[in-house]
This record gives structure tokens, sequence and C-alpha cells, in this order.
């Protein structure tokens, strides 16, 4: 080979060997760096791909165990509830016997029919409320709104901020969501459902406030009127409880599940009933109020729970819930105030308790194969995960090895490109020669 200084062919080589040498460790720093073998596609393109499925499938088996466990938390809460309902008909089956018996009169059934039908109450109370993120589990839920479009509406003066009426509210969703028919149409409504206000002049000067509640179709037994009234006479001017102007007052109407805010308005009016004008709807003077349900609360049958990864019908549990209100218990209209009814309540409340433990043993059923669905689960994501390692994890000592001796050829091409760029310094002695 000629000697030559503009072309040094041998540091050339160095060099080249040297930028593999660096690009081939940097790549296994990489790797070591990241615990990957696959940092990218240049690295196994199929792995990569393969890789990145099971680990979406991982991540989805990860939620989906999850799922599992919220549904089985839900179910839960539906089978409690369902245990205080059998305690509650087991106290009622308790009293039926009791009234059955030809020892006791009728006046003493009912006292014993008074705790039946309140005992009865609570059943529809617990079904109602009954719910896991907003979901209905035993029964329909009593969400009952106060529909603020109609309030002010009406021929005369209405239930409006300069009237007194500052602000309503439910107390008691369940007596609201009585209507199990629906309006005149027959479409399944709360909006036929309202309650107006009158304020008159009671006896002795004094002023009467009445709350008239009316609901349709209380099962299917038409429109039913509801009243409530509280003296308001010391709401006067110069009452003990006259309403000053910025402060407000609370008056609760437990019976009919209402209560309301009234401000300094409201004097006026109570002055007035004082001195014999009333005012109401009677008058034309307030408008009726109508409600609006929250259909979001209605019970729903069959809830699908995700349990897999994947968009298929084997990756769903569809799961089947039964109320277990009264009317589902078929007991909405057993009493016990005579020999006969409680003989009959009797059979009635066995009935309810043997559809109650169906329901029960339908949800444990559910509760089960949950936790079989749990179990196959974490399997898969197991073996899964494991497939995913196979493929994309890095063998530590196998790949410090390699960086070990690229980091070797890293030295050496250094050292011998240094030698390289001194080749052409030997020329320097011809030169001097």
């Amino acid at each position: 080979m000629a000697l030559n200084i503009i072309s040094n062919y041998a540091a050339n080589v160095a060099h080249r060997n040297l930028q593999n040498s660096d690009t081939m460790a940097t790549r296994s720093l990489a790797k070591l760096s990241s615990g990957t073998r696959v940092v990218s596609a240049r690295d196994d393109a199929a792995s990569m791909a393969i890789g990145a499925r099971l680990n979406a499938t991982t991540e989805a088996l990860k939620t989906a165990t999850v799922n599992v466990g919220q549904a089985n938390s839900m179910l839960q809460i539906a089978d409690g509830s369902m245990a205080t309902i059998d305690d509650v008909l087991v106290r009622m089956k308790t009293l039926a016997t009791q009234a059955a018996s030809g020892n006791l009169s009728d006046t003493e059934r009912g006292f014993l029919d008074d705790e039946f039908q309140l005992l009865k109450d609570e059943i529809d109370r617990i079904s109602s409320s009954t719910n896991f993120n907003g979901i209905q589990l035993l029964g329909d839920g009593g969400d009952v709104d106060i529909d603020f479009a109609t309030v002010g509406a009406g021929t005369g003066a209405a239930l409006t901020n300069a009237n007194g009426f500052s602000s309503f509210a439910i107390t008691d969703n369940n007596f609201w969501a009585q209507d199990t028919t629906g309006d005149a149409s027959g479409t399944p409504s709360l909006t036929d459902n309202n309650f107006s206000i009158d304020i008159t002049s009671g006896p002795a000067g004094s002023a009467i406030m009445t709350v008239t509640a009316t609901v349709d179709d209380v099962n299917g037994g038409g429109t039913t009127s509801y009243t409530q009234s509280i003296d308001i006479t010391s709401y006067q001017t110069g009452g003990a409880n006259v309403v000053g102007v910025g402060e407000s007052a609370s008056l609760n109407f437990d019976e009919i599940g209402l209560s309301f805010s009234l401000n300094n308005g409201i004097t006026a009016h109570v002055d007035a009933a004082v001195g014999g004008t009333d005012f109401g709807n009677a008058n034309a003077d307030a408008a009726t109020v109508s409600m609006l349900a929250d259909n979001g609360q209605s019970f729903t049958a069959a809830i699908d729970f995700q349990i897999g990864s994947n968009n298929t019908a084997a990756d769903r549990l569809a799961v089947n819930l039964t109320e277990v209100d009264l009317t589902s218990l078929g007991i909405d209209a057993t009493s016990i105030g005579t020999q006969a009814d409680a003989q009959a309540g009797i059979e009635s409340v066995n009935a309810a308790i043997d559809t109650l433990q169906e329901a029960r043993a339908s949800i444990g059923t559910y509760q089960n194969r949950l936790d079989f669905a749990g179990q196959n689960l974490a399997t898969t994501q197991e073996n899964t995960e494991s497939a995913r390692s196979t493929l994309l994890d890095l063998d530590v000592a196998a790949e410090m090895t390699q960086f070990t001796s690229k980091q070797i050829l890293v030295q050496s091409g250094v050292a011998m490109l240094a030698q390289a760029n001194q080749m052409p310094q030997n020329l320097l002695r011809l030169l001097q020669g």
C-alpha cells in the first residue's frame, strides 16, 4: 500500500468500526436501562406487535378484575338490604300470627296493624333507597324533583320570592313516588302529581297555611289528595316568629314530604289572612306546582358487567335483579286489622318470604359465578403477562455480557484510531531525511 499524507485508510477503517461498536453499545445500554428486549421495531418487529397486543390485553384484564370486584360489591349491597327486609318480614309474620289468635279483640289487632303497616312502608323505603352509584337494585328509586317552571305560573299572585316563598324542597321522595300507573295517557309519569298552598283565616283571628298534595293513581286506585295545615299566626307583623328583612324561616310539612323556606314577603299574606282575606289556589291567587321524575332512578332488571377484555358476549355477564318492593312481594294490600285479615296475612307474608328468598338465592348464584370469573381472570392475566414477558422482557445477564463486549470494542476502537492517526507521523522521517 502506498504511503500518503492526504488519505489515512487505516484511520478511516478504525473510525468506521468504532462507530459501529459505539452504536451497538448504545443500543445495549438502552435495553438495559429500559428493561425491555425490544426498544424499537428494528429490534424485533413481530415481537413488538404481538407484545403490544398482549400488553393491552393484560391491562384490560386488570380492569376487568376491578369490574368483578365492584359487581360483587353491588350484589352484596343488594343482599344486605334483602337480609334486612327478611328481618322485617319475620316481624310482620310474628304480628300476623299474634293478630290471628282469637284471644285478641279487633281493637288490639288495630294496634298490631299500626306497626304492620309501618313495617310495610319500611320495606318500600329500603327497596327504593338501595342503590349502587345511582343504580337501583331492589326497586324504583324515590327521586322526585319540583318542576320550578310551574312555580309562578297562574292568574294572580304566585308562589314566588316576592310573595314570601324563597324555595321549596322535597323531604320524603317516597311519598311523591307513589304514582305507579301513569298519567292520563297511560304513560308512566310523576308529572301529574302536584301540590298547592292556601293561607286562610282561622278561628280567633288566626292564620292557617294548608298544603294540599295530589298524587295520581296511587297503586292504581285513582287520584288521592293529602292535606296538612300549620298555624302561622305567629308570622304576622309583631308576631313571635315574624320574618325580618333579610331573614328566613322554614316550615316543614312532614306528612306530605315538603318543606318551605319563607322570607319577609310572607308577612303581608299572614296579616291579610288574620284580617279575613285569604291567599291561595282556591282564590286563583297561587299556582299549582307539579313534580318531575328523575327517570335515572328507575329499577333496571338486567345489568351487564364487563368481565373480559374483548367486546363479545363471552366477555360480559348479565345479572338479572328482582324487585322486592311491596307490590312485587304481594303484600301491598295486606292488613291484620281483623282475625280473618290476619289469617290471610300469614299466608301473604309466607309467600313474600319465599319470593324474597328466591331473589336472594339468585343474587348468591351470581356472586358465586363472579367469584369463579375473578379466579379465571387472575389466571388468564398471569399467563398473558408471562407470554408478554417472554417476548419483550430483557434477559439482563445475557445483555450485560453483550454490553461488556461492546464496551471493550469501543475502548479498543478508540485505542486503534489513536494509533492509526499516528501512522502519518512516520512519513515525517522520510521528509526530514
